[in-house]
C-alpha cells in the first residue's frame, strides 16, 4: 500500500482520457461563461443605477451598448464596424482630450 494518489487517467484508453479533458474544457467554459453573465449583470445594474454626470460616464455607457450590438450579426456590415470603431474612437477624444 502506498500514500500516493493514483491517477486514474493513465489508467485509462486514450479516448476515455481524452472524453474526460474534454468534459473538463467544456465545465471550465460553462462556469466561465455563468460568471461573465453575472459579472454583465452587475455591470449593467450599476449602469442603471443613475444617470451619468458626465461626458464621459455617458461615453462608457454608450462604449458598452456599441460592444454588445458589435457582437451581433447585424454589425458584421464592414461600413457598422467602421463607425463603431470611429464613434468609440471619438469617445475617447472627447473624453480624455486626446487618442489612447
Amino acid at each position: 500500500m502506498t500514500d500516493q494518489p493514483v491517477t486514474l487517467d493513465n489508467h485509462r484508453g486514450m479516448i476515455a482520457q481524452q472524453a474526460t479533458e474534454l468534459r473538463r474544457m467544456r465545465a471550465d467554459v460553462e462556469a466561465n461563461a455563468k460568471a461573465l453573465r453575472e459579472r454583465e449583470q452587475a455591470l449593467e445594474s450599476h449602469l442603471l443605477a443613475a444617470p451619468a454626470q458626465s461626458w464621459a460616464e455617458a461615453a462608457e455607457k454608450a462604449h458598452y451598448l456599441l460592444s454588445l450590438f458589435a457582437a451581433t450579426p447585424a454589425a458584421l456590415d464592414p461600413r457598422r464596424q467602421r463607425l463603431i470603431a470611429d464613434v468609440l474612437k471619438d469617445f475617447e477624444v472627447l473624453s480624455n482630450g486626446s487618442v489612447g
